[in-house]
């Protein structure tokens, strides 16, 4: 008997395809604009088409979420048999898609759905995602997968390296002339999430430190979690060779009962660019 709470997110969640598939998540995808070519991340467009464009295209691409009505036409349908639906979504400080999922939510008065701003991005979403997925598909009731949901959601640490300061810049993260510094110095500066914004955590000299300090802060996080199941989460941006390499020595150092490897997507990889690599974890 298929579970009476679908669970819905964005294609901010840079989720695997096979889980995506496996779990029974709906994504809605958001859009990636080169010039006048627009593409449905995801559906028109995947990871590695996306960061081939990217190598190609003179001017960076722009990003848009999902309209109102595309939401609505997802809720209708999934909600037409009774169903109840959560909708968990990349952090409203960073895209209007929350909000965009809201309007729809409210024209469809008489559906039980419910609209969650997760005050994160990538897989730290993703994470989330899967927990609330797998409850819905254990026969969990909508209550306790919205509670499930906000547990992973305040746990879940996140922490990335970007390659480049540039992308950071043009998206207005950054000023140009830290950009411009943190070229120069080749200073790479670890990221994290603090109420639903990207933020510093750290700068390093050199993506090989800020990736090993990286690993230090999930081995101390493992050290202090002992006897707790760790769940990680390894994305990047068209760097496989090297993601592989820290995958391994990740596997080796940390007691994760689930490691995850995904592909930041073009949206995300709009804004973080090419080379990013980013570790989710938490304690079960």
């Amino acid at each position: 008997m298929m579970s009476q709470v679908k669970i819905v997110t964005d294609s901010t969640a840079d989720l695997p395809l096979a889980l995506i598939k496996e779990l029974g998540i709906t994504v809605v995808p958001l859009k990636v604009l080169f010039g006048e070519n627009v593409y449905c991340e995801g559906v028109d467009i995947s990871a590695r088409e996306f960061y081939e464009k990217l190598k190609e295209s003179d001017k960076l691409p722009t990003t848009s979420q999902p309209s109102p009505g595309e939401f609505q036409e997802v809720f209708n349908s999934l909600s037409a048999d009774g169903s109840s639906v959560i909708s968990i979504h990349i952090s409203a400080n960073m895209s209007g898609t929350y909000q965009a999922a809201l309007i729809a939510k409210n024209a469809l008065p008489g559906r039980d759905i419910t609209v969650i701003d997760s005050k994160l991005v990538s897989m730290a979403l993703g994470l989330v995602v899967i927990e609330a997925a797998r409850a819905a598909r254990a026969g969990k009731n909508k209550l306790e997968i919205i509670n499930i949901a906000h547990n992973v959601m305040n746990k879940v640490n996140t922490y990335f390296v970007v390659d480049t300061l540039e992308y950071l810049q043009k998206g207005g993260r950054i000023g140009k002339a830290q950009a411009l510094l943190g070229t120069m110095l080749n200073i790479k500066p670890i990221l994290t999430l603090q109420d639903g914004f990207v933020a510093s955590f750290e700068k390093v000299r050199g993506k090989g430190k800020a990736l090993e300090r990286i690993l230090e802060l999930a081995r101390k996080f493992s050290d202090a979690h002992e006897g707790r199941e760790i769940r990680c989460a390894l994305v990047h941006a068209d760097v496989l060779d090297e993601t592989i390499a820290f995958h391994k020595r990740m596997i080796s150092e940390l007691r994760c009962s689930e490691h995850i490897i995904s592909d930041i997507g073009a949206v995300v990889g709009t804004h973080a660019g090419p080379g990013t690599i980013a570790l989710f974890f938490y304690a079960d």
